[in-house]
Parts: C-alpha cells; sequence; structure tokens
C-alpha cells in the first residue's frame, strides 16, 4: 500500500451513473444528444459491465461502495427476514466502504450505501438525494449536511422520486421537471463540494441517481413494445427521460471542466429495460401460494380491472398504487393480531408497549448504526401475518419472485421436515411454472433457481429457498386449480431488465477502444491499481489495469 505522504501522480474522479442504460445513451449519443458523454466516450477504455445474476438482489451501489459481491459479503437482498418472529424489514448496509483502506484522501456525494461512519477519514455527504440511499442523511465532518443544506436546499425530487406517475401526463410533467432540476443542483452541488469545500482530495466519487428514478418512471415513453405507450403520458415521459439525461451529460461535462487533471471513471453497475416483476412479486406470488395452502383467495380484483380493455387495468391519475392494489385484499386478523386487539383494551400501558414493539414490520431493535424500513407500503407484507401457517410463503421483493419454505429447526415455526426440503421445493417449482399470463396465455416464468446455500437449515435472513425469474411483466396470472389471479394495474414501466452497464475510463495511459464485457465487481479493484495501491484481500473482482492499456480490442456481446 502506498504511505500516507506520498500521493498519487494523478486524481481519479468517479462518476457513478445510477440507472444509465447503455443501449439508450448509445442511441442519443448518435444522435447528438449527449455531447459530453460522446466525447468521453471517443477518449475512453469503453467495458460494458456485466452484473450476472447479482443485480438480482438490488444491491448494485452496495457492491460498489464495500467491493463485495453477494458471495463474498454473504448478503443477497436488502430483505432481512427474522426467522423467530417471522418479521421483514428493508436493512440498510452494516459494511465499511472500500476507500477506508486507500491511502488516497477520498470525497464522496451521495454514493449509495455508503456509511461514512464506518470510515476512518473519508468526507462527503450521502443520502441527501439517492434513489436508494441503504444509510440515513450523513456527512463527515461534522456540520457539512447543514452547510450542503443551507446553501442548495433539500433534494428537490424527494418527494416524488419513486412516483408512480404514468396514469398522469402532468404527473408525469412535474417529475420529470423535477428531477431536471434535481440532477442540475446535484451538479452545482458537487462542484462546490469538490472544488471549494473539500477540495484536497485524491478520489472524488459523485453519484446520480435522477436516471434510476427516470427510467423506472418513464420507460413506457421510449419502448414502442410496451403495452402503455399508447398513454397520453407516454410522449411526456419520453421527452423527459431526454431531459434528465440531457442534465446528466452536462453533470458530466462541468465536473470533467472543473478536474482536468483527474482520471475519470464513468459506470453504472447495471443496465435497466422494460420492468418484468413488480406486480408478480409484491401480490401475485404471494396470493398464489396463499391459495395453494388455505384454499381460498385474500385478494378478490374489482370488476372494472378483470374487464379492463386489452387486460390493462388502468390507475387513476393521483392514486397511490400500494393503497389501492390492497383496498382489494381482503383483511381479517390472525390469531395473534385478534389477541393484541383485545388485550388493547384490558392490558396496562407497559404492556401494551410491549406488544407494539413485536408487531410485524415494525423496526427491529438495535445500535449497530444500520438503516431499517418497514415494508409495510408493499403488499406482499399483508400476507405476513399467515406466514407462520404455510409451509412457504413469497417475501417482499424489488425484482424477482422470492420465496422462503418454512422449514423446521430454521424458522421458529417450521411445517416442513428437512427431510421434505427437497420435495417441497419441487412442488413450488411447479406451482409457479403452472402459471400463464391472463393476457397473452404464455407461461409466466422463465426460469427458477435454488439459493446456493448448500445446507438449508445454515441459509442466512436475506436469503430464499428459491427465486422466481419471470418471463414477462404480468398483470395477472391463470392457474389451473386456483383460477384467475388478478389483474392489477401496473406500478414501475421501467426496471433493471438491461444486460449491461457500462463504463468509460479515460486519463493518461489508458489507451481508448472497446474492451469488451467485464464484471461489475472489477470497477473496485481497477479504482485500487489506477492509484498504485494494492488490492486488499477480500475484494471482489479482478482489476482491469493490463487491458486498459491494451489497443485494438473489439467489444464483446
Amino acid at each position: 500500500m502506498r504511505a500516507a505522504d506520498d500521493r498519487p501522480s494523478q486524481r481519479l474522479l468517479v462518476i457513478g451513473l445510477d440507472g444509465h442504460e447503455d443501449s439508450v445513451g448509445e442511441a442519443w449519443m448518435r444522435e447528438g444528444n449527449l455531447p459530453a458523454l460522446a466525447r468521453l466516450r471517443e477518449r475512453s477504455a469503453r467495458f460494458l459491465l456485466d452484473h450476472g445474476s447479482a443485480k438480482r438482489t438490488g444491491l448494485a451501489w452496495e457492491h460498489f461502495s464495500s467491493g463485495l459481491s453477494p458471495d463474498d459479503a454473504e448478503r443477497w437482498s436488502a430483505v432481512h427476514f427474522e426467522t423467530d418472529t417471522y418479521r421483514v424489514w428493508h436493512e440498510g448496509t452494516g459494511f465499511t466502504p472500500f476507500p477506508d483502506a486507500l491511502s488516497a484522501r477520498t470525497v464522496a456525494f451521495d454514493a449509495p450505501y455508503f456509511d461514512l461512519n464506518r470510515t476512518g477519514s473519508v468526507r462527503g455527504v450521502m443520502n441527501w438525494g439517492a434513489h436508494d440511499p441503504g444509510v440515513a442523511f450523513h456527512a463527515r465532518p461534522a456540520g457539512l449536511a447543514d452547510e450542503l443544506v443551507e446553501r442548495f436546499g433539500e433534494y428537490p425530487a424527494r418527494e416524488c422520486m419513486y412516483e408512480i406517475c404514468w396514469p398522469s401526463p402532468d404527473r408525469t410533467r412535474h417529475l420529470g421537471d423535477q428531477l431536471v432540476r434535481s440532477a442540475e443542483l446535484r451538479t452545482e452541488a458537487a462542484l462546490w463540494l469538490l472544488r471549494d469545500r473539500c477540495p484536497d482530495w485524491d478520489v472524488g466519487i459523485v453519484v446520480a441517481g435522477e436516471l434510476h428514478s427516470a427510467i423506472e418512471a418513464f420507460w413506457h415513453g421510449i419502448d414502442a413494445d410496451h403495452p402503455l405507450h399508447g398513454m397520453p403520458s407516454a410522449p411526456v415521459a419520453a421527452d423527459r427521460l431526454r431531459a434528465v439525461y440531457r442534465a446528466a451529460d452536462d453533470m458530466v461535462a462541468r465536473l470533467g471542466e472543473a478536474f482536468p487533471d483527474a482520471t475519470i471513471v464513468a459506470f453504472s453497475m447495471n443496465g435497466m429495460g422494460a420492468n418484468g416483476s413488480d406486480v408478480a412479486s409484491m401480490l401475485l406470488l404471494s396470493e398464489l401460494l396463499h391459495r395453494e395452502e388455505f384454499g381460498e383467495p385474500l385478494l378478490r380484483a374489482p370488476r372494472e380491472w378483470r374487464d379492463a380493455p386489452d387486460g390493462l387495468p388502468m390507475l387513476p391519475p393521483g392514486v397511490d398504487w400500494s393503497q389501492a392494489v390492497k383496498t382489494h385484499i381482503r383483511q381479517y386478523p390472525a390469531p395473534i393480531d385478534w389477541a393484541r386487539r383485545v388485550a388493547a383494551d384490558v392490558l396496562p400501558e407497559c404492556a401494551k408497549r410491549a406488544l407494539r414493539r413485536d408487531r410485524p414490520g415494525a423496526k427491529p431493535p438495535g445500535d449497530d448504526g444500520i438503516l431499517r424500513l418497514p415494508f409495510d407500503w408493499m403488499p406482499t407484507e399483508h400476507y405476513q401475518p399467515w406466514w407462520n401457517r404455510m409451509r412457504f410463503f413469497a417475501l417482499p421483493s424489488f425484482y424477482d419472485g422470492r420465496v422462503r419454505i418454512n422449514l423446521a429447526g430454521r424458522e421458529r415455526h417450521g411445517l416442513v421436515t428437512p427431510d421434505q426440503y427437497e420435495r417441497v421445493r419441487d412442488e413450488i417449482e411447479a406451482l409457479v411454472r403452472s402459471c400463464r399470463d391472463e393476457r397473452t396465455g404464455e407461461l409466466v416464468v422463465e426460469r427458477v433457481e435454488h439459493s446456493t446455500c448448500e445446507d438449508p437449515l445454515a441459509m442466512g435472513p436475506s436469503d430464499s429457498d428459491l427465486i422466481v425469474v419471470w418471463r414477462t411483466a404480468s398483470l395477472g396470472f391463470e392457474h389451473p386449480v386456483h383460477g384467475r389471479i388478478g389483474p392489477l394495474p401496473y406500478r414501475r414501466t421501467g426496471g433493471h431488465t438491461g444486460p449491461y452497464g457500462m463504463a468509460y475510463l479515460a486519463g493518461d495511459g489508458i489507451a481508448p477502444g472497446d474492451r469488451g464485457v467485464a464484471s461489475s465487481f472489477d470497477i473496485v479493484p481497477t479504482l485500487f491499481d489506477l492509484l498504485g495501491e494494492a488490492v486488499p484481500q477480500g475484494v471482489s473482482g479482478r482489476s482491469l489495469g493490463d487491458v486498459l492499456r491494451e489497443r485494438g480490442c473489439a467489444r464483446a456481446g
């Protein structure tokens, strides 16, 4: 490792383009709409980044911030399941960011899942406006967060960045305008932080999440094959997505101009595309498993959804998707909930508080500094009171379907014995594979993957026994025994289905040209290599240093 007083001859400016889709960027660069990225592309060594199955964890930026793959981190999802209580929550990061191992001085801005409190000297601000922050709003040194907010205000899109706006052209335009404003303000804040407030850095990290928010909301505007492409909001969505890309392009231009001495690493960990999972993973799978176990439905889609033209239920403008869907999930109390309601009338206040602390979805205890958020907004959570009486159940998921087996010896109220495990796993797989999309008649499952944990009894709290990869964006299932499930309206129109992320690396000694496909996990060890520092043991991936100096390589894939 480099001595503390032996600084690298060149600085690294690391620009994370969270949510950048390479195919969209390439097309718009060819049209001349993204001049800064086009110039950077021409002078860069260029890679497509393959995140593999790790992209389905939803933890791409934890993989960057920690330098660890899911296997090396032993964390396969941000969804944490507690086997004793059957509670589940969205868990932020507990890992030390990789720059803590650098001698190089690092300043970082808005990198998701990057906990400054777990580093010794890294400075910066986190969760000012990250799309999926994984940490609470905080900064180092003390007072820096207040300084940034005093100068630039709160993140403009904070209240609408996750909005489901496709039913309304006006809401689509509003979200797009707020994201553009957020990207513009992010550029000003990043320049202030790196140029004026903390100029003595060797590694500057800036991550922009506006593209992530925009593609998830606006994909139907640019995808002519999307079922919602004919909505009145689609032209507005396409226009605003271009505007957000242009704002990100301007950020790249201005950061590059401000620090011409820096080697630039601009990248996105994975690609984006049409959303194929929200409705199936967040509700239809839970309902299917509930019907299999109890023989009766909880979800009853209203007639206007069942009879919707073209099988596309509409969501009224301004109506929250989660609230609209949960309205149609039958609510009756499980025995423990009934007991709580009775106890509320007869127990002293101290006992009531104890009961409230044990409620499903409540924030778990602990002073470890890890951000924990409830899943009370996700319809899957409404099935939680029945999990301890089911042989298997669907966990909350932002991506593919995740099924947990209620295994004796692992879950507190396990119903499946270890000798039954493989048979039950096969039963679940056959169950989901027999479902067809009610609109197209196609099978809904692309493939089913099993946990890589060799011993099911040792499976961790972020893992699941099966992962269901959906073939298409099903809004409703048809099952030969359980009948029609749904349909429901679309939630997000865009998702994490693009095949590749991308990386542009430009600087002295780096030969420009296409370099084919690399692993997304290669970015962090490459940063160590560019700084002339040893890659710490345990960091995932490998350095691309040797490949960066090769000329004449053609892009693969």
